[in-house]
């Protein structure tokens, strides 16, 4: 399973994002609890305020409704009872008052009955009191008790009453104390949260920041890329386009367009657009080759012709394949490259195929003219002239024989023309056939050869030891022919000719005149003392029929040379001349290890 690191996923921002409006939420939350427990405490202080002080204007107005009847009694001044008169109105207010403060509290409630019992008793006595004084008629021990009555209700009034503040401030402790409870713990905790917010929030700062300089850096590499793509595409003779298949729409590159010959971005890309550009007769073959563009995740490429918007056919040649983006789409992203020239060229070559194949054909049939046709009448000059020479030669003038000596000696020359094109033939056309072979053995064969000619110059040829190779037996053997047979050619007349063949292995890039590598080549040297050659001369000699000499000076047809580069050549080989005038010439040949 592919390990995903969560912190450099998106989905990293996303937790954090949910997680930060989370606690957000719980700490408005908090807070709104806090606001409403203070709240509640504030309407509780005030409750518990306004009860204290209707509780202390409700034995107030008791006392008012006492003191007026204490002043009658003693003045006889019905004056002094309108505080007793108004009293009971007000005591009744401020009871209900008091009673619809205290109405959460059972507590209250209950010694709220109890005080209205009180209240009632002693506004009863005190109407008693008064009924009774004025009637006139009383007796003075009733009055008294009655008094001492009253005295006792309004003292239980006032405990009740009493009891009923410290009641409510035991209540409002109460309250304080679950405030304070939550106040202590409350800000701990908002602090912890507000911490881990502020902590997650700024990790979130932090990847995002390095997202977005990542996302600039991206950015900018892309840029770069496209440019570069756009600029790949301008030199390199190109255009991409790619189709979104969950969309169904396609993209041209702005070289694609200029690929038309229109401006970038001049139509709106789309299959139908492209097709419009086909050469009609292609138009069915592109049809349906892109086909398979739904069906497969390759398009094969194939060849096409268009015509552009100016009006002038190019071939096209376009390939694509499906690729899976990062989003998880499948798009489809095709290349259109111009291989005009590359058709025509291909075209060009075809023609020169052909032609050399003629040619060829041509080359056969001199082949065998060559090698039947001519040879057949030369043979013939040559059988007649032996006949001439060995019969009538003395019955011929001085002039007459100079002419069948030169007839002869043409008649020679001609034959070892003949005989060299057709070495030089075999040499181009023979099957490359590479085996294992010993050019001890092979230099042996070509010593045997020309054992004649060395015995005749007395000629000393010296070699170490050679490697054994993968080569074309044949050729090798005639490479050491032709260089033995040309050092004894130019050999020098008052001198014993010394021809030395050495061999050594050597790296390519240890030699000037090779190509700079690693590529080990085996060294092949074959040096003579014979009259040498100017070194400016030294890349002529391996042309075809180059002479350095009159015909008359030294045979040959300036062949032997040609066919022993072409034979290194078909080694992969490489052959390089080094000579000196009257001093030798030293022939290197390099054939790969």
């Amino acid at each position: 399973m592919k390990y995903i690191q969560l912190h450099k996923s998106p989905l990293f921002l996303k937790i954090i994002f949910v997680i930060s409006v989370a606690i957000i939420f719980f700490i408005g939350g908090i807070t709104f609890k806090h606001i409403t427990v203070l709240k509640k405490s504030s309407a509780f202080v005030s409750n518990s305020h306004e009860v204290n002080a209707e509780l202390e204007r409700l034995i107030s107005y008791i006392k008012d409704a006492e003191t007026g009847q204490r002043g009658y009694l003693l003045s006889n001044d019905k004056t002094f009872l309108t505080p007793y008169h108004n009293s009971k109105g007000l005591v009744r207010k401020s009871f209900k008052r008091v009673s619809r403060l205290t109405a959460h509290s059972r507590t209250q409630q209950s010694n709220l009955k109890k005080l209205l019992y009180f209240i009632n008793k002693r506004q009863n006595y005190l109407s008693k009191s008064l009924y009774m004084i004025e009637q006139g008629k009383y007796d003075q021990n009733i009055l008294k008790n009655n008094l001492i009555i009253g005295k006792q209700t309004m003292d239980s009034i006032r405990y009740k009453v009493e009891d009923m503040m410290i009641t409510q401030q035991k209540l409002l402790k109460n309250r304080q104390k679950e405030y304070e409870l939550t106040m202590n713990y409350t800000p701990l905790l908002i602090y912890l949260t507000l911490i881990t917010t502020l902590i997650l929030i700024t990790i979130a700062f932090i990847k995002m920041n390095r997202d977005l300089v990542l996302l600039k850096i991206t950015i900018n590499t892309l840029s770069v890329a496209n440019e570069a793509s756009n600029l790949a595409e301008i030199v390199g003779g190109f255009g991409s386009w790619q189709l979104n298949f969950e969309t169904n729409t396609y993209t041209f590159s702005d070289n694609e367009y200029r690929l038309l010959g229109c401006e970038p971005q001049s139509f709106v890309a789309s299959l139908e657009a492209y097709l419009n550009f086909i050469h009609p007769e292609d138009l069915e073959y592109v049809i349906e080759n892109t086909k398979s563009i739904l069906t497969d995740n390759d398009l094969a490429p194939f060849t096409y012709r268009i015509i552009r918007k100016d009006g002038e056919i190019r071939h096209f040649r376009t390939l694509g394949r499906t690729v899976t983006i990062a989003s998880g789409d499948k798009t489809f992203i095709g290349t259109t490259s111009d291989v005009t020239e590359e058709v025509y060229a291909q075209k060009f070559i075809e023609d020169r195929n052909r032609e050399l194949e003629s040619n060829n054909k041509e080359l056969t049939a001199f082949n065998y003219i060559a090698s039947h046709d001519l040879q057949e009448p030369l043979r013939k000059i040559e059988t007649f002239l032996s006949r001439l020479v060995s019969k009538d030669y003395d019955n011929l003038s001085k002039a007459g024989q100079q002419y069948v000596s030169s007839i002869q000696s043409s008649a020679n020359r001609m034959r070892i023309l003949i005989q060299d094109l057709l070495q030089f033939s075999r040499t181009n056309k023979a099957e490359k056939v590479f085996e294992e072979a010993d050019l001890n053995s092979l230099l042996e064969n070509s010593k045997q050869e020309l054992a004649q000619i060395i015995e005749e110059k007395k000629a000393v040829i010296e070699n170490n030891e050679l490697p054994i190779l993968n080569v074309i037996p044949f050729q090798i053997q005639q490479l050491f022919t032709n260089l033995i047979s040309n050092s004894l050619k130019y050999s020098k007349e008052d001198a014993t000719p010394i021809i030395k063949i050495n061999c050594s292995t050597i790296v390519a890039n240890e030699e000037e005149i090779l190509p700079n590598n690693n590529t080990k080549y085996h060294k092949i040297t074959v040096a003579d003392n014979g009259i040498g050659f100017e070194q400016e001369y030294a890349k002529k000699i391996f042309i075809l029929f180059n002479r350095l000499h009159n015909k008359n000076e030294y045979e040959g047809t300036g062949i032997g040379l040609a066919i022993c580069k072409k034979i290194v050549e078909n080694h992969k080989g490489f052959i390089f001349a080094k000579g000196t005038a009257n001093e030798g010439a030293t022939f290197t040949i390099y054939l790969p290890a």
